[in-house]
């Protein structure tokens, strides 16, 4: 049987191309290898062959993000002190 191949060209950021590259060298494969590998998985389970979600922010961000919510109402209700610019932080350091 006769094995035919077809070209596939994909944009795609030079970071993240970089990053995957380096990857997949170290795993002993490269980028051709790797798209066959998905191609053939995605034939073989009729879908994607790994799970797509929605990232969830994990527990230190959802610490920092409420600790941010917190500053922002103290610094509404006169509690902290905030500046506009560098000169005013520095001149109140200064102060202190």
């Amino acid at each position: 049987m006769e094995s035919l191949t077809s070209l596939i060209s994909v944009q795609i950021d030079a970071h993240d191309k970089d990053a995957a590259n380096s990857i997949l060298k170290n795993l002993g494969l490269n980028m051709s290898t790797f798209v066959n590998m998905a191609i053939k998985q995605l034939i073989y389970t009729d879908g994607l062959p790994f799970e797509v979600k929605n990232p969830k922010p994990n527990r230190e961000l959802l610490e920092a993000l409420e600790e941010s919510d917190q500053i922002i109402k103290e610094l509404k209700n006169g509690k902290r002190k905030g500046y506009d610019n560098l000169d005013d932080l520095i001149k109140a350091l200064k102060e202190e």
